[in-house]
């Protein structure tokens, strides 16, 4: 079976080496504006465009019709997307392998919705390839991915700002406000239902990576893969990578950007990290 790895670009992921690979861009919506979430997009131009703004601004998934091309070439395709709780692009990709299907007769397509974001969608993909590249048959790369994602894998962010949120319509304008005035950073995770669910209020960036490092230990950390997605703060990827290094020297940490859609929501000095557990 010719296998393809087909994702939304909530994954902050447009290249995947050692498998065919594809994105389906989502986009980010003003009254005056569209920004693609593609690579050649100024992310950190966008956010200032963002804030100067003002105004309410709203994210689009990809349509039916993008992610069928995306499918193309393959007649094994596992299609990774964002959380259904946040975005209609689970449905999309679900009636784009129903008609994928009928228009390539054989062809198999697992939509998978990851009830999350970002860098967990990586570590879901990086595990889709390696049972790929082990010669698994379709079925069975099915079965074990999805026990990955059920069982292995956890999500955690932290927020500076929530003011794209609450214009958003995510979170009130009060708990928005707070958050900016007092310097609060919210610590949080993905829930059993695919929704942003904060779990702790921080001050300062210290704080805020010692909380972070405690829930992953608290949630069965133990030296494996974590990929880190900042959105304009290299720093905190980089000292949260040294806190996990002090007590895993061997453990795989890769520091990775967010993309448009993820930085829209993460805003500048966020972050959204992922690990095995």
């Amino acid at each position: 079976m010719n296998y393809k790895i087909v994702a939304d670009s909530s994954s902050n992921l447009f290249r995947l080496e050692g498998v065919p690979y594809a994105c389906a861009p989502l986009k980010v919506i003003t009254e005056t504006k569209e920004y693609v979430d593609a690579p050649e997009l100024d992310v950190f131009q966008m956010l200032e465009e963002l804030k100067a703004d003002k105004k309410p601004a709203t994210t689009s998934c990809p349509n039916v019709y993008e992610w069928k091309e995306a499918f193309e070439g393959a007649d094994g395709v596992f299609a990774v997307t964002i959380t259904s709780g946040l975005s209609g692009s689970c449905t999309a990709a679900k009636q784009a392998a129903a008609d994928y299907e009928e228009e390539h007769p054989g062809a198999r397509v697992c939509v998978l919705d990851t009830l999350s974001v970002g860098p967990e969608m990586v570590l879901i993909m990086e595990k889709l390839r390696d049972l790929i590249n082990e010669g698994k048959s379709f079925d069975e790369i099915e079965t074990e991915i999805r026990d990955y994602m059920e069982n292995h894998s956890r999500l955690l962010f932290f927020c500076e700002s929530l003011e794209n949120m609450a214009r958003n319509g995510r979170v009130s304008h009060t708990v928005a406000k707070l958050v900016g005035v007092l310097g609060i950073r919210i610590v949080g995770t993905a829930s059993a239902e695919g929704r942003l669910e904060p779990l702790h209020k921080c001050r300062g960036q210290k704080k805020t990576l010692t909380t972070i490092w405690d829930e992953m230990k608290k949630n069965g950390y133990k030296g494996g893969k974590v990929r880190l997605d900042h959105c304009l703060n290299l720093q905190a990827a980089v000292d949260l990578k040294e806190i996990i290094r002090r007590e895993f020297p061997e453990a795989n940490v890769a520091i990775g950007t967010c993309t448009a859609l993820c930085s829209y929501y993460a805003e500048q000095g966020g972050m959204i990290l992922s690990y095995e557990v």
